[in-house]
């Protein structure tokens, strides 16, 4: 049996407004008029009030920026430089989540296992390493990475956990930390790609405990998964590296793929573990997009209370990639839940994959 036990979250110290953001994009992609009114149009039907950032800058004035260059006779951010931020922010961030999710719990050396999730940094040592270190973990300690999966990573780090906890005999105490900072890989070119990206992401980090041994009052036990990749959508979500950081294509066909593949997707998950649509009675859904919890809401004859908490989170914080559905989560486990309560998780990614989850409150 694998138990969630706990989820913390954290984000970095800049908090920005939506309309700050907005701003800063209009001169920083040199629209004219029209062009502005359009991006507003977009921010503003975002339902976005707030994204946080480990960059200052996009609610600073130009004159206090330090990564983005004030001028155009400054070279813009390097993978370099864009690396070493990332190095500098992700660690404490992480460790910060992690340290509030097992606090009064376990203790830093009662963590067994450490699988640490991003797709917008990577070193070697890494941050699986980094974490161990600063936190003083075990040298034994079982670590493993997930790199590269996009938001649908955290339900894979979840999968990995559940397959360790259920395989071992002796005690398990798996920490999964997401830990993402996509705005470092913010890109000057206006396209619409760089617009929605702009748009949408922010930083933050997620950190679950999950033990085949503790239980709390607020437990979930996480019962299976069910994985499935809609391959004519491959080239609609996409994450790779350039010498200009890392560029995302994010089409605006998703929402009408993830309409097209939900229904069957719901289904064949349910029928692996032999439930119906009725047995939910929480859903959680990785905040993508309003217009893909919309689809979500629509197609699956949802009520607005059903996706409350991924439009809570969405509006607070933005789509920080991996971490968001677990900011869901944790925002259902922070409110009583009854016992026999089923609930269903659902996060999307480059493929397109689409990765879901069953969990139940004992």
């Amino acid at each position: 049996m694998t138990n969630i036990v706990s989820i913390a979250t954290a984000v970095p110290s800049y908090q920005h407004q939506q309309e700050s953001i907005l701003q800063f994009m209009q001169n920083m992609y040199g629209l004219d008029a029209e062009g502005k009114r359009k991006l507003a149009f977009l921010y503003h039907q975002s339902h976005i009030r707030t994204r946080y950032s480990c960059v200052a800058d996009y609610g600073a004035p130009k004159a206090d920026w330090t990564f983005i260059p004030p001028t155009e006779d400054i070279d813009f951010p390097s993978i370099d430089v864009r690396m070493q931020r990332y190095q500098a922010a992700a660690l404490p961030l992480s460790v910060n989540a992690i340290t509030q999710c097992i606090e009064g719990i376990i203790t830093p050396q009662d963590i067994t296992h450490l699988i640490t999730v991003s797709c917008t940094g990577m070193s070697a040592p890494g941050l699986d390493l980094q974490v161990a270190e600063a936190m003083q973990l075990s040298p034994n300690i079982f670590r493993t990475s997930v790199n590269f999966m996009g938001c649908y990573a955290a339900i894979h780090g979840l999968k990995l956990a559940k397959m360790i906890c259920d395989s071992t005999t002796t005690k398990a105490n798996v920490v999964v930390v997401c830990t993402e900072l996509c705005t470092l890989h913010f890109q000057k070119a206006f396209t619409p790609d760089n617009a929605a990206s702009s748009l949408l992401f922010a930083d933050g980090s997620a950190a679950v405990l999950l033990s085949n041994t503790i239980t709390t009052d607020k437990h979930l036990t996480l019962q299976n998964f069910y994985s499935q990749i809609a391959y004519q959508g491959k080239k609609d979500m996409a994450w790779e590296i350039s010498s200009n950081g890392f560029l995302m294509t994010l089409s605006g066909y998703i929402p009408q793929l993830i309409e097209q593949d939900i229904e069957t997707l719901l289904h064949n998950a349910l029928q692996q573990n032999h439930l119906k649509k009725d047995n939910i009675t929480h859903w959680c859904v990785h905040p993508g997009g309003r217009k893909i919890v919309d689809v979500i809401e629509q197609k699956l004859q949802l009520a607005a209370s059903d996706l409350q908490y991924s439009r809570q989170v969405l509006r607070d914080y933005g789509n920080m990639s991996s971490p968001t559905i677990l900011f869901v989560l944790k925002a259902m486990m922070d409110e009583p839940i009854a016992t026999g309560a089923t609930i269903f998780g659902v996060a999307f990614g480059p493929g397109l994959t689409m990765e879901t989850f069953i969990a139940t409150k004992s």
